[in-house]
């Protein structure tokens, strides 16, 4: 299930894009089907390894074509790219940021290898469903690798702005999954095998799989009220001065940059 829209994104074929904390791929993925020059990174050899068999299965499945589709991993540290100034049309960093203390190290090194006049989508955890995992639960941010912070929207737009990024626009994703991280952090985030928990699971899977018109339709209820990713979309200014980014729009608009999320 994606977190980011590709048309917001404006990936198209040929495209040089960059997946930031890749995970086990399903960004990279959907990119590569669109015809994009894709580099999937991570830091942890399980992703990076996992995301390279995916990789050679669609090739053999004819998804990718090896002469044509240039698709490819990499291991490294979001503080310090390896790659060049830049290197990428788009860039993608979803659910990266709230992980790293240096975030501004890394928005930096992400504008750095954005082309000017290329765009990024960078997703984090809403700052109100977020809010109540960390009420609920230390464990669930407390531990090695966690959440170091919550961002409120106007906060990360204006560090993007500090990069040389401008905002263009945002959306909530994933409405179904806040509740159930809020039953998880009400158990406890590692007792999957509670009977709720366990039932909800399987919700999310079927969602996830076959896409019905019910659980499609909840999730768009849900994704303005309790939607628990916030996704920003950004531009790399042509100008080599970063500057700051808008002050906030007291009405909320959705395309427009520094609104406060009070959510």
């Amino acid at each position: 299930m994606l977190t980011v829209d590709y048309r917001r994104l404006g990936v198209q074929a040929g495209d040089r894009l960059l997946d930031l904390g890749c995970g086990f791929g399903r960004h990279a993925f959907q990119a590569a089907r669109l015809g994009a020059q894709v580099v999937a990174l991570d830091a942890g050899e399980d992703e990076v390894r996992g995301v390279l068999g995916t990789f050679a299965a669609m090739a053999e499945a004819g998804e990718l074509d090896p002469a044509r589709d240039r698709v490819g991993v990499a291991r490294g540290d979001a503080l310090a790219l390896p790659f060049a100034d830049a290197s990428f049309d788009r860039v993608i960093a979803s659910e990266v940021l709230e992980h790293i203390p240096d975030d501004e190290q890394a928005m930096a090194e992400l504008a750095r290898v954005l082309r000017p006049g290329g765009t990024m989508a960078v997703t984090v955890p809403r700052a109100g469903p977020e809010a109540v995992n960390w009420a609920l639960s230390d464990e669930y941010h407390d531990v090695p690798g966690g959440h170091v912070r919550i961002y409120r929207r106007g906060q990360l737009v204006r560090r993007l702005g500090r990069a040389g990024l401008e905002a263009t626009g945002y959306h909530h994703a994933h409405g179904l999954h806040a509740p159930y991280w809020w039953l998880r952090c009400l158990v406890g985030p590692s007792n999957d095998r509670h009977p709720l928990v366990a039932a909800y699971h399987r919700l999310l899977v079927w969602d996830i799989v076959s896409a019905p018109r019910v659980t499609r339709g909840a999730d768009r209820l849900l994704n303005p009220v309790v939607g628990k990713s916030l996704v920003v979309y950004t531009t790399k200014r042509h100008t080599s001065a970063p500057r700051e980014a808008a002050g906030a729009d007291g009405r909320g608009g959705r395309d427009l940059a520094g609104a406060g999320d009070r959510r």
